[in-house]
């Protein structure tokens, strides 16, 4: 599998800016590797054009949910098993997410090392809300390749090694502040119910 994604990695990169675009739309709906190697590639070889990788990278993957969305709501669990076959219970871990955190867990999914592609399926099935899911995916997606371009922008090879722990920190600084915000909007709507009714 690791032989398959490196060749599937250096036949986008022949491509460029379109094999960046082509690998960061499938990859929100199907098994390719992340776009992440391509980009970190193109921002060291010219970091002047960084954050037009990163639009390009947003923009591309944010389609890509979108057809992922589609897949999901029009191919239903069916889709999901034969995509998925091996983890047909993760359906069950985004459902207990979508769940608990709603739109956020989309945010999540679009940010961290998470497959967004189970969550862009997955959306579809569950019939989530098209446009927070839209809206979630294009904020989450766009914070992590603007993240990593930015930092290769400004640090170069220096920080490559650490680029994985600059995210997993700035990941958990989010999921942090979701998480409470969250918590704080459903204690104040809980709030005014029961005010309500009193």
């Amino acid at each position: 599998m690791h032989e398959i994604f490196v060749s599937m990695n250096n036949w986008f990169q022949t491509m460029g800016v379109q094999g960046l675009a082509i690998n960061s739309c499938v990859e929100s709906f199907f098994l390719v590797p992340p776009p992440d190697f391509l980009l970190i590639a193109m921002d060291l070889a010219k970091p002047e054009k960084a954050l037009y990788y990163a639009t390009v990278c947003t923009i591309a993957s944010a389609v890509g949910g979108v057809i992922g969305y589609l897949i999901g709501k029009f191919g239903g669990r069916p889709v999901f098993n034969f995509l998925f076959r091996k983890n047909h219970d993760k359906f069950d871990a985004v459902e207990k997410m979508y769940k608990e955190y709603g739109s956020f867990a989309v945010f999540f999914s679009a940010f961290t090392p998470i497959p967004y592609k189970v969550f862009t399926i997955a959306s579809g099935i569950l019939d989530m809300n098209f446009f927070k899911f839209f809206l979630a995916s294009f904020a989450g997606r766009g914070a992590r390749f603007f993240l990593v371009s930015l930092v290769l922008m400004f640090f170069g090879e220096a920080v490559k090694k650490y680029l994985e722990l600059v995210i997993l920190a700035v990941t958990v600084v989010i999921v942090i502040f979701c998480v409470v915000v969250y918590k704080k909007r459903h204690s104040f709507i809980k709030k005014e119910v029961k005010d309500a009714d009193n």
